[in-house]
């Protein structure tokens, strides 16, 4: 523990002495900043005036000192919570007090900085950590410094990039009508406002409220999605059905769309001028109407683009059923239905739950599908869009629309929480575990195959569809075949050289450059999370466990909006640059990686740590060579989902992209609102097949989880 203290203030120090304080335009690597007054290190900083930069420093020396100096373990241990808390307390109190054009207080003088930068980051990093091997010294976190640094830096994370940006949307919720200050007096009225949550459709006396919609249509997609992605789950795991791998193909294809591209299939098909539509007038006189735009369009499109979330979490936790615990209920004379009812099903239940709680929270924020196919049924997360970008902004409302978001997220989470229960669910153990899995009833293989093969039948006729109209001039119209929405969009010349010319390549490299570097980034932080909150006990674990699951549950238009609020000035200026979407994406995505990991980790025996810790490895030896290698499928399912929605992802970045780091998303928007839907469909049709490949390449990377000794003979 002393050696992890003196490391971290070794390190500080060096960043505070060689690396630049301050954000450089030109980059690290450019040196531009060596040798110029006022963008060097902190000590240079020192000597051009900036006092207010001491404090960290010294903080990390008395740090270093501790570490020598011989004193009682707690004596030290409290040393450096101080040392640590005060340096970091001094951070950030001059990053949030001094801003670019000067103090936010009079009484400070003429001062002045701009954003901070690599030494900031590695010094505020350094103090984090000594302040966490301190903590773990007094004896907390069980007195392992890994485990409560990783729990210090996730809570430093989540509150940097999530709730500090999200103050700035919510502390719009009290500005009063007249922009005459802050209050709370207009907040609860305009919170339970009738034309919220008017109940007026289930009367016939006119629409119902975008909460009420918004939470009928979240239960509906996460029941459908649940059910759905359970009856996919079984089919793989329980049946012999020959065509898996097409399956799992066809279950993979809806989260790799890019946005709108689903709506627009389903309009040309099922719309009053759509293909089905016309045939069924023509075939049975069955007559034109509009269905579509409405609750029942939005439910279909979302049970499209989200049951593939639940089939991903799903998976994992089906295989992960101990088969000795199905054999010994049969051998107990029960039949397959009953063990099934009676054992597996009750050992799902933490995959079911998150799985409900993902689709759920999904069918909240997406604004996407309802804004296509929404009509008349207004949604709160179209409403917070219209709010923000509409003709007259009202950030009040749309502060108080996402309120009203999150309060249902939070019902959501704690009914999850209380049907769970505290029941153990483990069934992977440090035993041997021999066998196969029971083989499902006919009744209930029959119900699978009969929900899931037409859904899958349907999903891949949708998806035969849209590369037909990548092919022809204008789906719908005219399906005359051309190739030239792939020549504009990505022709390449070779003349003197190869040069890519078409208008898409440029966003094309930029966004799997962006996808590439978030998708681990992200799965780290989510698992990283869910093993904490599986396997640690800390205070306020509860309330922790709820804040990772903000950003997933706020629309992303206000992420994006959040973001450029937060970071658009000093200490952190980060518009314009490609961090800020990395950054996004990967504290958007997060809770994906966290529910999907908690999930799996639910089933995994403690008595597996356990064994190692006796065994002389320490909690990262730990993770690293016992859990992580049983934790494949939440792996796999934490870095899909996370390349694929950096990939497709539209509302939480449309505010934050520039000229110099365009995404496809928004060239496909662009593409859509001049009318050119063939450049839109065939630049889907090259992002689908790019993200199929993608995800075949990490499934093959990652590997397959093996549980058996069954599965290794059959492999």
């Amino acid at each position: 523990m002393t050696r992890t203290a003196r490391l971290w203030s070794l390190l500080g120090l060096a960043g505070y002495v060689l690396l630049p304080w301050y954000m450089i335009s030109g980059g690290l690597l450019s040196f531009e900043w060596f040798g110029q007054a006022g963008s060097g290190p902190a000590v240079a900083q020192l000597a051009a005036g900036r006092w207010w930069l001491a404090g960290p420093g010294l903080a990390l020396l008395v740090a270093l000192l501790i570490a020598f100096v011989p004193l009682h373990p707690l004596a030290r241990a409290r040393g450096w919570v101080v040392t640590g808390a005060a340096g970091l307390a001094l951070v950030v109190a001059q990053g949030l007090l001094i801003l670019g054009n000067g103090p936010r207080f009079a009484i400070m003088g003429d001062v002045a900085q701009p954003g901070m930068g690599i030494g900031a980051l590695v010094v505020s990093l350094s103090l984090l950590f000594v302040l966490t091997t301190g903590i773990s010294g007094l004896g907390r976190g069980r007195g392992d410094a890994f485990v409560t640094g990783l729990i210090g830096l996730i809570v430093a994370l989540v509150g940097v990039f999530v709730f500090y940006p999200m103050a700035f949307i919510f502390v719009q919720a009290f500005v009063l009508k007249d922009g005459a200050g802050l209050g709370i007096t207009q907040f609860l009225p305009r919170f339970f406002a009738p034309e919220t949550w008017s109940l007026q459709c289930l009367t016939g006396a006119g629409y119902c409220g975008p909460a009420f919609n918004s939470l009928a249509l979240g239960v509906a997609t996460g029941l459908g999605t649940t059910l759905m992605g359970l009856a996919f789950a079984l089919i793989f795991t329980r049946t012999e059905f020959r065509a898996k791998k097409l399956l799992r193909v066809l279950t993979v294809l809806p989260i790799i769309t890019p946005p709108f591209v689903i709506g627009l299939a389903l309009i040309l098909l099922f719309g009053r001028s759509g293909t089905i539509t016309e045939f069924l007038d023509w075939a049975f006189g069955i007559e034109k109407s509009r269905w579509l735009y409405g609750f029942w369009g939005v439910w279909l499109a979302q049970m499209l683009s989200f049951t593939p979330i639940a089939f991903l979490v799903l998976i994992g936790v089906v295989e992960g059923i101990s088969p000795s615990m199905e054999e010994a209920s049969q051998t107990l004379d029960a039949d397959r239905w009953q063990t099934f009812r009676h054992v597996s099903l009750p050992l799902m239940r933490p995959g079911l739950a998150n799985a409900f709680l993902l689709g759920f929270i999904e069918s909240l924020a997406d604004f996407g599908n309802p804004l296509v196919l929404g009509g008349n049924f207004n949604v709160l997360s179209t409403e917070i869009y219209f709010s923000i970008v509409g003709t007259v902004a009202d950030p009040a409302k749309a502060a108080i629309l996402s309120m009203t978001l999150l309060s249902m997220t939070l019902c959501a989470f704690i009914a999850q929480r209380k049907w769970l229960g505290k029941k153990n669910y483990a069934t992977v153990t440090g035993k041997a575990d021999n066998g196969q899995h029971a083989q499902m009833n006919p009744g209930l293989k029959w119900s699978c195959y009969l929900t899931a093969l037409p859904w899958a039948a349907f999903t891949l006729m949708i998806y035969l569809l849209i590369v037909f109209g990548s092919f022809v001039k204008l789906w719908g119209y005219d399906h005359s075949f051309t190739l030239e929405h792939y020549q504009r969009a990505f022709n390449v010349v070779v003349r003197n050289g190869v040069h890519f010319v078409g208008s898409a390549w440029d966003s094309y490299v930029t966004t799997l450059t962006i996808a590439a570097i978030s998708a681990p980034l992200t799965a780290a932080v989510g698992l990283t999370t869910a093993y904490l909150l599986v396997r640690q006990r800390f205070a306020a674990k509860d309330v922790f466990e709820f804040s990772t699951m903000l950003s997933f549950a706020i629309p992303g238009t206000v992420i994006g909006v959040a973001y450029v609020m937060a970071f658009n000035f000093p200490p952190i200026e980060l518009t314009g640059t490609a961090i800020i979407l990395v950054l996004v994406f990967i504290f958007r995505n997060m809770p994906v990686g966290v529910r999907g990991g908690i999930a799996a980790m639910s089933q995994l025996d403690r008595s597996l740590d356990e064994a190692s810790i006796m065994l002389g490895a320490n909690s990262f030896a730990t993770l690293r060579r016992v859990i992580l290698p049983l934790m494949g499928p939440a792996i796999m399912a934490a870095v899909t989902y996370s390349f694929v929605r950096a990939v497709t992802s539209v509302s939480a970045v449309i505010f934050l992209v520039s000229a110099r780091h365009n995404l496809a998303t928004n060239f496909i928007v662009g593409r859509v609102e001049n009318n050119e839907y063939g450049i839109a469909i065939a630049y889907s049709v090259v992002l689908i097949v790019t993200m199929l490949a993608a995800i075949l390449l990490l499934q093959a990377v990652i590997g397959r989880r093996r549980l058996r000794r069954a599965d290794r003979i059959a492999a």
